[in-house]
């Protein structure tokens, strides 16, 4: 019985975090976010954590074998957390494929999902048909909930693993203003 109890009670704090839009402020307080430079839709950045260095948390690839964000050194990652359930999360899937396949080899993004039911995750591909973006799995959830993000949340980190920033909430990732942050991980 307790672990179901503790089951559902991580589901729902999980299901609760989905950043849905609303007029209220997001997700981070804004001593957090504040950044004047940002335009208003990306308002939701986060530096607070600039200069840590990437979680160690293991996660699997599209063909169920151990990763870590280390074995990604040596160019910079947009590490992205979302889940098939969260619609802000869904609905910046294509926006993060356009960014990878734009981007090409000069920046590694991975669509890691928290999802608790792996086996919803590879028709959403599928159904999808994204050109670039891969099905990656935190099967712990260890991300979302060691780290106390809600999703979507984007995290950049530089080749070294160090983080830049992070991004709360959905985000266009194909204009301009996003460029720009993406630029920071060069």
């Amino acid at each position: 019985m307790r672990p179901t109890i503790a089951l559902l009670l991580l589901a729902a704090s999980l299901i609760g975090g989905c950043d849905r839009q609303s007029g209220q402020p997001q997700q981070a307080n804004a001593a957090n976010v504040a950044d004047e430079a940002v335009p208003a839709k990306l308002d939701k950045l986060d530096r607070s954590h600039k200069g840590e260095a990437a979680p160690t948390f293991a996660f699997t690839d599209p063909k169920g074998r151990k990763a870590t964000l280390a074995d990604f050194r040596g160019k910079p990652v947009l590490l992205n957390l979302w889940a098939t359930w969260c619609a802000p999360c869904v609905k910046e899937m294509p926006t993060l494929d356009a960014l990878a396949v734009r981007e090409g080899e000069r920046l590694q993004v991975l669509t890691i999902s928290q999802d608790f039911e792996a086996a919803k995750i590879a028709p959403f591909f599928e159904k999808a048909k994204f050109r670039k973006l891969q099905a990656w799995h935190d099967p712990e959830t260890a991300f979302s909930l060691q780290m106390g993000v809600n999703l979507p949340t984007t995290i950049l980190y530089d080749s070294n693993g160090r983080e830049i920033w992070r991004m709360l909430g959905d985000t266009d990732w194909v204009g301009g203003p996003a460029a720009k942050l993406i630029a920071e991980a060069s």
